[in-house]
């Protein structure tokens, strides 16, 4: 078939390149997002010029330019690994399949932008990918194959998607072109009643309270680490916890119950958190014990505001 990769970044480039790997079907072009000034370029966009792909970066889909421009290629299929830019039915629709649009979660659960951060953060134990038929709503499109994955109770939002979803993405997005060129591809209906839709995981979704259950606080640390990163206040300032474990201790909510050669405890509601890579405001990551060593951080001070 003659395609259209649309996409950014790491999973659109490598994407691309296991199409063209496999070798079954013509890349007619490469769309992805704007250059922004200061910025490297997007690592697909790379990828492809090197390929000697043409490259296409519109900075929206509703020109008829753009239209009579994606028209003129002639692609059979559209596929959208990793698309943050709105691609309306008008050009969605130009291909002779249409559109199939990649979700790293398992539709209708967890529609919207940050649905790893809050699968983690809600403490679910399964979630994985979809592919599906994209239309005019934020991930309401029928289904047309989904993967699951195990969430270990140690995830975080960077092992969860780099080592799981991101991997097994990428089979999925071959499996979906091969459904589609095989011939009457899935098409199932996603159950609105089991729909749930949460929007941008932010820094002021990701305070720390230390007074939740220390299961709930674990989650929310892993959930966001690496981004936007948990948080919390020490001397007025805001310190950012990425890596951590729990561990049984008791104490006041938010209060550094010891310090180790490993990093420093803080207990919360049921137990503590063993806190091992920090990041001070206007620094780099560091080591949690470097961080109290440096920043003075002994037990009994109290964490949070």
């Amino acid at each position: 078939m003659r395609l259209i990769i649309m996409g950014q970044q790491a999973f659109g480039k490598d994407c691309l390149e296991a199409v063209l790997e496999k070798g079954k079907d013509e890349i007619v072009a490469v769309y992805c997002a704007p250059d922004k000034e200061g910025k490297p370029v997007d690592l697909i966009k790379e990828f492809a010029l090197e390929q000697g792909l043409p490259v296409i970066q519109p900075p929206n889909f509703k020109d008829k330019k753009v239209l009579d421009e994606i028209r003129a290629l002639r692609a059979d299929l559209c596929v959208m690994a990793y698309v943050t830019i709105f691609v309306p039915e008008a050009a969605r629709d130009i291909p002779t399949h249409g559109s199939i649009c990649f979700h790293p979660s398992l539709l209708p659960r967890h529609r919207g932008p940050s649905s790893i951060n809050w699968a983690l953060i809600g403490g679910t134990t399964k979630t994985g990918l979809t592919f599906f038929w994209p239309n005019d709503g934020l991930d309401e499109g029928e289904i047309l194959l989904q993967k699951e994955v195990v969430v270990g109770p140690d995830d975080t939002l960077g092992t969860l998607y780099f080592q799981k979803i991101f991997p097994l993405g990428i089979e999925a997005a071959l499996e979906a072109i091969d459904l589609v060129r095989s011939g009457n591809p899935p098409r199932i209906r996603q159950d609105e009643s089991q729909a749930t839709y949460e929007s941008w995981c932010k820094h002021e979704h990701a305070e720390i309270d230390w007074s939740q259950p220390v299961d709930e606080v674990y989650n929310l640390v892993r959930g966001t680490n690496p981004q936007p990163g948990a948080w919390t206040i020490h001397n007025g300032d805001v310190l950012k916890i990425f890596d951590c474990s729990r561990v049984e201790v008791t104490g006041t909510p938010g209060e550094v119950v010891q310090v180790t050669d490993t990093g420093f405890i803080v207990a919360a509601n049921g137990g503590g958190i063993l806190v091992h890579r920090v990041r001070p405001v206007n620094d780099k990551k560091i080591l949690a014990a470097e961080f109290a060593s440096k920043s003075g951080l002994s037990a009994g001070v109290i964490l949070g505001n």
